[in-house]
């Protein structure tokens, strides 16, 4: 049943990976740079290559993090794996917790997030 849960834990992490720097690109980041006289910092052409760059390394942090939970998914467990999972799954919760107090329920990812959590604190226990 462990097993499981991580390998859904992992898929709802990428998914969520894929959305996130698909839909931020479309409607957060494109919209954010496209206009080139912005004032302050990104009205510098590097700066704003920081900020669509970073926001991108997010989903590529978190497919980082389901790589780990399915290869803990079939990898025989021990104390270091079971740490491991619970530390993703502690982020991912805190990701919810967050996402789900700042925008007062409005953005669709906090139930993701929670759900990865929940997940992972039910195999890594």
């Amino acid at each position: 049943m462990a097993t499981t849960a991580l390998f859904a834990a992992a898929g709802l992490t990428v998914l969520v990976s894929i959305i996130h720097s698909w839909l931020g690109e479309i409607r957060v980041i494109g919209p954010l740079l496209a206009i080139d006289s912005r004032p302050g910092v990104l009205r510098s052409p590097f700066l704003r290559q920081v900020i669509r760059y970073a926001w991108h390394l997010t989903s590529l942090a978190w497919i980082g993090m389901a790589a780990a939970l399915a290869a803990l998914a079939i990898m025989p467990s021990s104390p270091a794996g079971k740490t491991a999972v619970l530390i993703i799954a502690g982020t991912f919760l805190l990701h919810g917790a967050i996402v789900l107090a700042i925008s007062r329920g409005r953005h669709l990812a906090w139930p993701i997030f929670l759900a990865i959590g929940g997940l992972g604190l039910f195999a890594g226990l």
